[in-house]
């Protein structure tokens, strides 16, 4: 299965400028064999909490209809990233899947607000828990970055069967050694490949991390970037994960009754 990965620099409160941005960006990168892209969080607007009511209400649905144009003109599954809705008096910071046919495949909303971001005072959390979606018949799953901290949704999915799984961030540089980390960690004790996006550069006085990746399910880094604007392309070998599972079987070896209820 072979995907791009997009490490993009954003021009914050502006989805007009972001959304051409990518689409020059998947134009002078797309190749026939390619199916699945990923893109960050929040891409369309990043982080312009302030005014993120008042740029959302403007721009309406054009985000979700971009993508689902995009996916059709490009014959891509598109791991759209998030991007902030509004829902009555609502934002949720939403991910969006969307097949090669521009249908929505599956949606979900941020979780776990980041109160260093001092996102719960302008985002609501999301109401529903995480659930598997197919792309090309294959079992994955999404979380939005500070998600990536709490390995018991992860560990949920996994155990529904996910052989990939997507992590849209917005993650930053002070903390890129536990993005890292927390990467690897999740695809070694989960058995499944990790694809990562992440932004770079400097916005609203936060520097980046960068470091989009793709780490296989031995927890081998395939490919990774640094802090520069670009992007991945690899194939995933999906025969890895049940063969990995196979011969180190965490799965069956968990002993559930035993633990302690959370």
């Amino acid at each position: 299965m072979n995907y791009l990965v997009f490490q993009m620099e954003l021009e914050i409160g502006s989805p007009e400028g972001n959304r051409k941005i990518i689409e020059r960006w998947l134009e002078a990168n797309h190749s026939d064999d390619l199916d699945i892209v990923v893109l960050p969080e929040m891409w369309s607007t990043g982080y312009a909490l302030e005014e993120l009511k008042e740029i959302v209400q403007a721009d309406g649905n054009q985000t979700i209809e971009f993508l689902q144009l995009l996916a059709k003109q490009f014959n891509v599954n598109l791991v759209g990233g998030s991007i902030a809705i509004l829902d009555g008096e609502d934002i949720f910071n939403r991910a969006m899947i969307i097949n090669r046919m521009g249908e929505v495949v599956y949606t979900y909303d941020k979780l776990h607000l980041v109160p260093m971001l001092n996102e719960p005072k302008f985002l609501t959390g999301g109401h529903k828990q995480v659930e598997v979606f197919e792309l090309e018949g294959v079992k994955m799953g999404i979380i939005i970055c500070y998600d990536l901290r709490f390995p018991e949704i992860i560990r949920d999915l996994a155990l529904q069967g996910i052989q990939v799984l997507h992590i849209v961030a917005e993650w930053p540089i002070a903390r890129e050694a536990h993005w890292n980390t927390l990467i690897r960690a999740r695809a070694i004790e989960n058995q499944m490949y990790v694809v990562a996006s992440n932004i770079t550069g400097t916005t609203l006085g936060v520097e980046f991390a960068g470091c989009s990746q793709i780490v296989d399910p031995w927890g081998v880094v395939v490919q990774k970037l640094d802090q520069e604007v670009g992007q991945i392309k690899a194939t995933l070998d999906l025969e890895k994960v049940p063969q990995i599972r196979k011969e180190v079987p965490i799965f069956e070896s968990r002993v559930p009754d035993k633990y302690r209820k959370l």
